[in-house]
């Protein structure tokens, strides 16, 4: 299983405050580690370390050890939602936990205060302390329990392609197995917004 750093999340508003809070941790600004982090500025949500290396043209290995470096100093987290690859966003603005819809992808990104009732009754019920910034509660979605899952919908909300998650309003269409074509992985040679 994958540990979360318990490192405390450094405050940060932009670039040039991320990259000056990297530097009062005594980490260096490469050019690799500054295009990572300009990935995950420009990134309307968490992204893949794949998902960066493939835009960026940067060796994976490189770009793992930079979002590793970022989120063992506070700047960016991980989590998964799903069957996926580990998804990074910066967190310099707050911390956010997640809804994953398991039939069409759909994400929900909310404030942990949003969770706070469902946390207390785990505290309640079973002595936990439950955090859902690095594995996402993992369901079925209104649309989806409403309609069954061989039925196309529309969503207007962020949904998982695998290696990132984005915003936009289209129709998924699931197939044989019930899973979303995007699902399968970005098509080869096309570079995603």
């Amino acid at each position: 299983m994958t540990v979360a750093p318990d490192t405390p999340r450094l405050a940060f508003t932009d670039l040039a405050d991320a990259v000056a809070a990297l530097r009062s941790r005594g980490l260096r600004l490469t050019t690799p580690r500054r295009l990572v982090l300009e990935a995950l500025f420009a990134a309307a949500g968490p992204l893949s370390a794949e998902h960066i290396a493939d835009d960026l043209r940067l060796d994976l290995t490189s770009v793992y050890r930079n979002l590793e470096a970022l989120e063992q100093h506070g700047l960016a987290r991980h989590v998964h939602l799903g069957h996926g690859p580990g998804l990074y966003a910066l967190v310099g603005r707050g911390e956010h936990e997640f809804l994953s819809c398991e039939r069409c992808g759909a994400v929900r990104t909310l404030a942990p205060e949003q969770l706070d009732p469902i946390r207390d009754r785990v505290r309640e019920l079973f002595g936990y302390e439950a955090r859902f910034t690095h594995f996402a509660i993992v369901g079925v979605c209104a649309t989806c329990a409403g309609q069954g899952q061989e039925h196309a919908h529309p969503h207007e909300q962020e949904h998982s392609h695998g290696d990132y998650v984005h915003s936009h309003s289209h129709a998924h269409e699931h197939g044989p197995e019930g899973r979303h074509p995007h699902d399968l992985g970005p098509e080869p040679g096309r570079r995603h917004p």
